[in-house]
């Protein structure tokens, strides 16, 4: 099994910034199977959507909601996965997970961690 833990959400004033990390661990296995993570966030009252993630060309996707102000980067050494927000709007309120995917292992996800931005 894998364990996703994001942290670094919290309340921040519009125009703000946080930066979220998602650290995997357990099975160095599955770990070392990984071929997909992205961030998802999902709003009160309203579906799970796609923030952040790999494509398969190796670029990464963004939501158009977030292009040019979210950043998402790893640190493949610590098995940590970042998203780094700038230019936080209300609208980016909700909860952020992290999500990997390993062919034939499975699909795993964090606990999610709230972002809240205040106008």
């Amino acid at each position: 099994q894998v364990q996703l833990v994001e942290s670094g959400g919290g309340l921040v004033q519009a125009g703000g910034s946080l930066r979220l990390s998602c650290v995997a661990s357990g099975s160095i296995f599955i770990i070392n199977s990984i071929n997909y993570m992205g961030w998802y966030r999902q709003a009160p009252g309203k579906q799970r959507e796609l923030v952040a993630a790999d494509s398969s060309d190796g670029s990464t996707n963004y939501a158009e909601s977030v292009k040019g102000r979210f950043t998402m980067s790893r640190d493949n050494a610590k098995n940590t996965i970042y998203l780094q927000m700038n230019s936080l709007k209300p609208e980016d309120t909700a909860v952020y997970y992290c999500n990997a995917v390993a062919n034939f292992l499975g699909s795993y996800w964090g606990q999610g961690t709230q972002v809240t931005v205040s106008s």
